[in-house]
Formats: structure tokens, sequence, C-alpha cells
């Protein structure tokens, strides 16, 4: 998933010039503590107060999410919807999500628990939406302040804007550039934690924010600690990082659980912002199941199974799946894995059992007398339950900010045009903005483009037919195609060899990416085959590989268009970033916004692409 800092969005200039907001505040320089412990200070959901003596354990609720990425209003779409197994085998996809409906679900959840704590894996804000992006994010930490989130990791979109806006996001101040975007209000700033144990100042070697912190409630401890996946270099444009290192999640998570140990916090809870494939897409998918090929694979596999026994449970995120799996410890126990899907369509509730005599979370794999093992499970964020007044009035507020720039119409098009909501390699969302990317800069003064690539990750959303406001059905807003493209990652045109990208295609399946392939998006002009029955760079079938009806030259150089993220050698295409000749375009959203403009008018619109570019064998 790219990403990139957003210093060059000219419409946020815009707007912040036509309401005549003032610039204000310099940013807090120095990274920040966090925030206070939670419990009887923090938010410490219900009271648990009684004049008997306390029982030997007590049950405390985890209410857990992940990956929001500011997504505010219900997510359009297929990517506003989860899947769910009915009892005849068959899945049904259910509308979830919006942060009217999250707060209702949580606030009823609480209910009747007077230990609950809301954690969250990382992604809250990044890739968002235009009503929360367009804010750099201050609409959405403002709703998890209301939300009563207690804590969460960073994860590698936190990272978007790099370490400074961050330190802003945590500790409060009004945008070093275009300053408060309300009169009279200055941005509060996160009052949940963000923990980033495994980010430190390359100068100091420090961690950049807390790497944990402690809950507390009438003599009940629980440590957290939040870290995010290593790779996070890998995945974020190079200014993001910078002058930041990212250390191995099981090592620093071991290191800090022995930290809490020592201070006598036995309780300990592990966010993580990496996570694993369930064998099912279904959020209520049995993950323990033992058939041939069920259970889960992926990074947090291995990470769960190094992580010291001290951790009692791991909150994950990162792949936008849902489940909820037990993955044995090195000690051999049961411990419990979970992700909530993405977007705020689902939550998890986990119980933990606390001994009060041991301080320690009940974790057997036999149930003994009053205690019990972990029981967690994911619930869907519905859409037909109350909505919640506090949320409603906080996206009305914002979406009147953004109004004059997200509801202009940029195209129009026939049917959904489905990106992020396509499983397939090939997406016709990808096609088209590929086709975009490489007509805006064929010109010869523009860069000479003679193909295009995009990395799937930083489509984030689909192009959906049905109108989400007033503008009509067919309408592609300036919102809505944000909302597919949040970066603003400058274009850039840069000189390949026909060898460098015969080895882009294969480091698609190959290296890094050999476990979970990355298929670039092409634009029109290239086509190959994929065979997904080899393994690495053999499935990608070189003497198929063509540009216009002809074989691919190694010797012969190429003009080649992609984001700023992929020249840079992201998402593990090291030979994307050895292009020379660099020549700096426009930003993606404008190329894809010219494109929609040229190609479609209310009387003749768009329809989806063809995806018969990349042929895959199984």
């Amino acid at each position: 998933m790219s990403a990139t800092p957003q210093k060059n969005r000219a419409p946020r200039r815009v707007l912040a010039a036509a309401a005549g907001l003032a610039t204000v505040g310099a940013l807090v320089a120095a990274m920040p503590a966090g925030a206070q412990e939670r419990g009887q200070d923090g938010h410490g959901h219900g009271n648990g107060h009684g004049h008997h003596k306390p029982a030997r354990t007590v049950d405390v609720q985890l209410l857990s999410f992940n990956d929001l990425h500011g997504n505010l209003e219900p997510p359009a779409g297929s990517a506003g919807t989860v899947n769910e197994t009915q009892a005849d085998g068959t899945t049904k996809a259910i509308p979830a999500g919006g942060v009217e409906y999250l707060a209702s679900s949580l606030r009823t959840a609480r209910k009747g628990h007077p230990y609950s704590i809301t954690a969250a894996g990382g992604d809250m804000v990044g890739a968002s939406p235009l009503m929360s992006g367009l804010f750099h994010d201050e609409p959405t930490i403002e709703a998890l302040n209301k939300l009563d989130l207690d804590v969460t990791s960073v994860g590698n979109h936190e990272f978007d804007e790099g370490a400074t806006e961050l330190a802003r996001l945590q500790n409060g101040g009004c945008h070093p550039v275009e300053g408060c975007y309300e009169k009279g209000k200055k941005f509060k700033g996160a009052d949940f934690p963000y923990l980033a144990a495994n980010v430190t100042n390359e100068k100091t070697g420090k961690p950049i924010l807390k790497p944990y912190t402690v809950w507390k409630k009438n003599g009940v401890k629980i440590g957290f600690i939040g870290v995010t996946l290593e790779g996070t270099p890998n995945i974020v444009t190079a200014n993001g990082v910078k002058g930041l290192k990212f250390h191995d999640e099981i090592k620093t998570i071991n290191k800090y659980a022995k930290e809490l140990d020592r201070q006598g916090v036995k309780s300990i809870v592990a966010l993580i912002h990496e996570g694993g494939a369930p064998a099912s897409t279904s959020y209520n998918y049995d993950c323990d199941s033992s058939g041939a090929g069920d259970g889960i694979s992926g990074p947090i596999v291995d990470i769960a199974k190094g992580i010291t026994p001290k951790v009692d449970a791991l909150v994950t995120g990162h792949t936008h799946q849902a489940y909820v799996c037990t993955v044995p410890d090195p000690a051999g126990n049961p411990r419990m894995v979970t992700s909530a899907s993405s977007f705020g369509k689902l939550y998890t509730d986990t119980t933990l059992t606390y001994d009060r005599r041991t301080k320690d979370i009940v974790r057997t794999s036999v149930k003994s007398a009053g205690a019990s093992n972990p029981k967690s499970a994911n619930h869907v964020v519905s859409r037909d339950q109350p909505k919640a007044n506090d949320m409603t009035a906080l996206i009305a507020r914002w979406n009147a900010l953004a109004a004059p720039i997200a509801n202009k119409p940029q195209g129009y098009i026939t049917a959904d045009i489905n990106g992020r909501g396509s499983t397939a390699p090939e997406k016709p969302l990808g096609n088209l903005i590929a086709d975009a990317q490489l007509e805006g800069l064929a010109p010869a003064d523009k860069g000479g483009a003679v193909v295009a690539f995009m990395n799937p990750g930083g489509i984030r959303s689909d192009l959906v037919y049905k109108a989400t406001g007033s503008e009509g059905d067919g309408v592609v807003t300036y919102g809505e195609s944000f909302t597919v493209q949040p970066f603003t990652n400058m274009m850039n045109v840069v000189d390949l060899t026909g060898a460098q990208l015969i080895e882009a295609l294969q480091q698609q399946v190959s290296g890094s990416n050999e476990a979970s392939p990355k298929i670039l998006q092409v634009s029109r002009g290239l086509t190959y085959t994929l065979d997904m029955t080899k393994t690495g760079a053999a499935r990608v079938v070189t003497d198929t590989i063509k540009l216009d009806g002809a074989a691919i030259d190694p010797a012969k150089t190429y003009r080649v268009a992609m984001n700023e993220f992929l020249a840079g050698g992201g998402d593990g295409f090291a030979a994307l970033g050895q292009g020379t000749n660099k020549l700096v375009g426009p930003s993606d959203l404008d190329v894809f916004n010219a494109y929609l403009a040229a190609h479609s008018t209310a009387a003749a619109p768009l329809a989806p692409p063809a995806t018969d570019r990349i042929t895959v064998v199984q």
C-alpha cells in the first residue's frame, strides 16, 4: 500500500484560503512521551465498585479493531461489505462500517462490563477518504477520542506524512502549513497513546513514541505493547520514514514484555500492525477448524510463535482480513490472535480472565475452576442499528468544510468499476488508472511514456455507480476519485531497460512478494502470461511479454510512467527503483481526474475497461 507525504495537495490550500483560516501554531518538535495510563484516570468504562470481597478472577473485556483508514462515513460499494457464511454454506455480503455505527456497536458492547478496554491495531489514519484526508486526518483523531479508544499501535500509514506529523496527531497543534481548519478551534491531538515500540530515532536510538502503556482499574493492570511491521520502510515513501529505524517485531515485544514483567505487570496484550490470511474471507469462519488447508497463513503466524508466553493475546492488522485464531506460543499453550477486517466494518470482543492473585491472564489448555480460556469473536458493525448522534454531528461539521471541493463532478461511469473490491490479479479500476497515467505522461513534453505501472495497494476503493450523495447515479465526484487515490503521489517517468522491465514483472511473484504476490496494474498495450502453477520468477512467462504486439527487447530503453512510491522501489520492486533520466509530472490524482474529464460526459459515460492484459494460468 503506497503512501506519501501530502505536501502537494493544492485543493487543501484552496480550502484554507477560501475559509480565511489563520495559519497558527508551531508544531511540537520533540517526540511525545505519549498519553496517560488508562483505567480509572482514563476512560474506565463502568465503575466496578462493590463492598464484598473481590472474586479471585475478573473478566476483562477487550474490544478491538484495526485499519480504519479514516473511513468515518460508511465505505461505498464492495469496500463496505463483510462476508458471512450462512448455515447452508453459502456466503452473503453484509453492508457494514461507518463510525456512527462503530460508536453505537462499541457503546452497546461495553454495557454490563465494568472492566472494558478498547484497543486498535494501527492504520487508524492515512489513505483516508477526502473528508478526513483533506484535513490531515484531524476528523478521525477527533472521532477516535469520542469513541473512547484507550490505545493503538502505529501502522505503516501513520508514517505517510512523516514522524513530525505523527507527533502532531498525538500531541495536538494546528497544521504547520495550513493552520487551523475551524476558527477559534485548536486541534487537541489524540487523548489515547499511539504506541511505537519498534520505531526509533536514528540519531538517538530512542522510541519516537511510547513503547507501551499500562491500563489500571481497581488493582487490575494490563500492559499494552504496540509495534508496526518491520518492513514499513518498503511500503512507505522515503520521506515518510526519514530519520527512523524499524526493528524486529518479536525481539521488540519480548524486550518490553520482560520490562513490564519486572514492573509487576503480568497481563500483557501486543498490538501488532502485521497480519495473516485466513483460509476463508468470511468473518465468522472458524479459524481453528482442523480441515486440510484450514487455519491462517502469513507473517503473523511466525511472529505469534516467536513472541514470549508473557504476552497473553495479540491484536493484529495490516492485511484487512477478519480472523479469530489460536496460535501456540513458544511454551505450546494456545494464544488468541485476532484481526477485525478494515474500515470499521467489524470489531472483536475478547474476554480476558484476570487472576487477581497471580496478576496474570488465565490461559490454560484445560479449563480450571472459575477460569476460562480467552473467548473471542468478531462482530459486524451493522448499519441497521441507531447511529451515534455525536458522530453524525462530527461528520456533518467536517463535510460542510469539505463540500466545496468534494462534490465537484470529475466524470461519469456506466457501472461500478472495481478496484479494492476486486480479488482478481488484474482489476478494471487498475487498468483505468494505468491508462490514465500513460495518456497523461505520453506526450514528449510530459515524459514520453510508452507504458505505465500502478501498484495494486495504492487503489484504495472502487468507483461506485450508485450516488453517495446528491450528485446522481454514475457521477464521479472529486471526493470519490480522491478516495480511490488519496496519497497525492507525484507521477514519475524514467528510463528502464527491457531487462529491468522483465525483472520488475518477475518481482511481482518472487522474492518478498512470492508468498503474497503484488500484481502491478498495467496500461493498455502491455500483455503477458502469468503461470501460477510454477514458483518464483518462473511464474512470469517471459517470451509472452509484449508491448503493442512486439516482444520486449532486454537491451532497449523504455520510458516508463509510475507514481513516486513505485519509482522509489516500493513494495519490493527494486528493478523499478533503478530508473534514470527522471521527469516529475503532476500528481496521480490530477492525471486520473483529467482522464475522467477527457473520456466521459453525462451523455457518454465511461464503461469499465476489459481485463484482458494479463493471462493467468492457475
